[in-house]
């Protein structure tokens, strides 16, 4: 039933559905002879690459579903008629102490456009609750153990009107997991993981979280589990063992990472603040139907003359320009992504709903593995906003993350080979990531295998008290986190034969255990020493972003 006032549930989910042709389902194409180049990224640039005829194929993703006409009236809606629960309104009453946490500047990717879902969302819940006569409430960027958040980025996500009446007051700031006052055990899940969490949102009387769902992997507990606790819980999932053994990093199902996480969720509902919890999905319109990046959207064979000539200036301005002024143009960039559906109440029935939208934008069906799976790795990550991708974060990006795209089984087979394409900078952001250095020089030319790492030198990271510091004072990643980001990996690492990367530092890529390779055409036949002649090859081709279905 609709609460009086609430916009009609017809209206508040009506889409933009007539405004643009109908998305066309992802598409998997059999390279022949007449297909023209494929588009790689290449950090803050990209190529053109030839794929071998007859034995590739190139897996691309849906097009972007369209956005909501009328996303604020769906979000009034949604808050009105949560699932599992009582209005949001219903919930507030003067003299509670209400907290709002939400998702950090680690996503979307590309940052969105403004306003920011997370300011459309946040600024309906503040509207309740001032009518609701409530006056004790904070804001907490969700972090784990990310770097802190910039005014900035802060004002960005929340937008200047929430960030101006909040922040002065010190009512809107970045979790901190290593402040000593702040953090409180719930307790310990069936198999003896602690559960920490923030305690300002442990003594609340309701925490609502606030998500933006780009990808699978995001959402449900993984929010409140991993962003508003610390070390002492995140390393009982975020460890080599863990992750060797969760075969899709997007498939919550079929995840040790997440079944972990969810019993440690199981303890923050017993024990912890009650949670309203709402969720957003946003399509994959990360460059625009029109404009200066559009044609990198587009499938190759449909980019037309002036596709081309846009490719072509923008390549030749790439070429003339230093990489800092190419970093600073790209991160730049605001992707005009539109939110697609938003559903709150209860954590868990919330979140199904949200896979079953972020699968519906993702999902490609694909038969059968390759002996190649190849990707272009982008200008950014999760762990380089505004930022560097150093050799550590290639290594998870592409490991970690574009690897995990799947369902059912990896896209290249066991003993296969990756070939992915990034520039691998031997070069990192002595502000955000102070740890990584340390771990390219001490730890890397020690080792590259996680276990090994992790029994010798994790917990020497995870105490080391100027990383804390720093973490805690600077905008920097804690001391263990180039650690998780290398454990982000361990599937990928324990599952292929070799990683090979075009174009990289050959010096930063050998540190990573990995073989640099100048052109494709090297790459190429470099992995048929590992898989045998005449390979079979599967490209994942992005944007936008694609989930394989391998059968």
């Amino acid at each position: 039933m609709t609460t009086p006032g609430s916009p009609s549930k017809e209206l508040a989910f009506a889409t933009k559905a007539d405004d643009r042709p109908t998305p066309r389902p992802g598409f998997v194409l059999d390279v022949d002879r007449s297909t023209p180049p494929i588009l790689f990224h290449h950090g803050e640039g990209f190529r053109l690459e030839k794929l071998p005829a007859e034995r590739s194929r190139v897996v691309y993703g849906p097009e972007a579903k369209p956005g909501l006409r009328h996303p604020d009236l769906a979000i009034e809606y949604a808050l009105d008629n949560p699932i599992d629960q009582d209005p949001l309104a219903t919930q507030l009453y003067a003299g509670m102490k209400l907290t709002i946490a939400f998702d950090d500047v680690s996503l979307p990717l590309p940052q969105m456009a403004g306003p920011d879902v997370r300011q459309r969302v946040i600024e309906a819940v503040l509207d309740r609750a001032a009518a609701a006569g409530v006056d004790d409430v904070h804001l907490i960027a969700a972090l784990g153990l990310h770097r802190r958040m910039t005014e900035s980025e802060l004002r960005h996500a929340v937008g200047d009107r929430v960030y101006d009446a909040f922040a002065p007051e010190g009512n809107l700031y970045n979790h901190d997991a290593e402040d000593p006052e702040g953090m409180v055990e719930l307790g310990t899940t069936r198999h003896d993981e602690p559960v920490s969490i923030n305690r300002r949102v442990a003594e609340s009387d309701l925490l609502v979280y606030v998500n933006i769902n780009a990808v699978s992997m995001d959402g449900g507990w993984k929010s409140t589990a991993t962003g508003l606790t610390g070390y002492s819980s995140l390393r009982h999932h975020h460890n080599p063992e863990t992750l060797e053994a969760t075969k899709s990093l997007n498939d919550r199902h079929n995840s040790a990472l997440h079944t972990s996480i969810w019993r440690q969720g199981e303890v923050i509902k017993e024990h912890g603040p009650n949670i309203f919890h709402i969720e957003t999905t946003i399509n994959t319109n990360a460059f625009g139907y029109d404009g200066p990046l559009s044609m990198l959207q587009k499938r190759e064979w449909e980019w037309n003359s002036r596709d081309r000539m846009k490719f072509m200036g923008m390549q030749a301005g790439l070429k003339a320009m230093t990489t800092r002024a190419k970093r600073k143009a790209f991160m730049d960039w605001r992707s005009p992504y539109e939110m697609t559906s938003v559903q709150a109440g209860d954590v868990d029935k919330v979140h199904e709903i949200t896979l079953e939208k972020v699968l519906e934008q993702h999902i490609t069906p694909l038969e059968g593995q390759s002996d190649i799976v190849t990707f272009g790795l982008p200008y950014t990550s999760p762990y380089s906003v505004h930022s560097i991708m150093n050799p550590v974060v290639v290594m998870c990006w592409g490991l970690g993350y574009m690897f995990n795209f799947y369902r059912g089984k990896p896209v290249v087979r066991e003993g296969g080979v990756i070939i992915m394409t990034h520039p691998t900078p031997n070069e990192f952001h002595p502000v955000h990531h102070p740890s990584y250095i340390d771990f390219f020089e001490q730890v890397l030319p020690d080792t590259t295998d996680p276990a090994e790492m992790a029994v010798k030198y994790e917990q020497k990271f995870a105490e080391d008290e100027w990383y804390k510091h720093l973490y805690r004072t600077s905008y920097a990643y804690h001391g263990v986190h180039p650690f998780y980001a290398w454990y982000w990996g361990a599937h990928a690492l324990k599952h292929v034969g070799a990683v090979i990367i075009v174009g990289g530092d050959p010096v930063a890529v050998r540190r990573l255990g990995f073989k640099p390779a100048s052109t494709m055409m090297d790459a190429l036949e470099m992995a048929s020493d590992v898989v045998g002649p005449q390979p079979t090859l599967t490209h994942l081709h992005n944007p936008p972003v694609v989930m394989a279905d391998v059968t």
